[in-house]
């Protein structure tokens, strides 16, 4: 099936789905390290249906969501939150490669991505587009599995990474020409079940300033 294959399969149950993996708590964390404020500009890589891209235009901000997946942007589409708020245009949505954001350089305020990087392909390419679009200033807030050992979630949600050693994403997010690299704990589990049981996986948040 592939991933592009899976989330075809679950969009519109995904919602329902990701409740039971991680809860709104890995947003709000997510969304406390970056200044934002209203009137900015923020991407929102691996978007889905829009689990940080609510929350981004819950606080005012413009956002720009971006997937490989077009059934999972669809979803998002049919939200009400996706019209924009007061002041704030409709949400857009561009299906593409996240080796391949479709905005020049320093076009946004600040970059998010939400269990997005154990679906890349290549994470450090993943992370340089990150890097890229965002202005001097800017953040780059990443929430991801730490590395784990359950291999089903490999095998049945087609993750291409077993989450990730700390160590490793803070040295990518500094080869991608970003600085004030910061690791800390999201304060939260990724759970899932499967035929061979339950498992979780500890989350962290990775935040990094832009720079040129």
């Amino acid at each position: 099936m592939g991933c592009k294959g899976y989330f075809d399969a679950v969009a519109d149950n995904w919602d329902t789905l990701r409740a039971g993996f991680f809860s709104e708590a890995v947003r709000e964390a997510a969304c406390a390290r970056a200044p934002l404020a209203p009137g900015q500009m923020a991407a929102d890589v691996g978007a889905g249906t829009g689990f940080v891209t609510e929350a981004l235009v819950a606080r005012g901000v413009a956002v720009m969501a971006l997937d490989a997946n077009a059934a999972m942007l669809d979803v998002l589409r049919r939200k009400p939150f996706a019209a924009g708020g007061p002041g704030l245009p409709p949400v857009v949505c561009r299906v593409c490669e996240g080796n391949a954001l479709p905005l020049p350089d320093g076009a946004v305020d600040h970059a998010f991505a939400n269990m997005y990087l154990h679906h890349a392909e290549d994470p450090g390419a993943a992370l340089r587009e990150m890097a890229r679009i965002v202005r001097p200033g800017g953040r780059v807030v990443l929430t991801d599995l730490d590395l784990h050992d359950n291999a089903f979630l490999l095998r049945e949600h087609h993750d291409r990474w077993p989450g990730f050693r700390r160590d490793d994403v803070a040295r990518w997010l500094g080869e991608a020409g970003l600085c004030d690299v910061r690791v800390e704990d999201a304060g939260g589990t990724c759970c899932a079940t499967s035929a061979c049981g339950c498992a979780s996986a500890s989350i962290s948040i990775f935040v990094a300033s832009g720079t040129r």
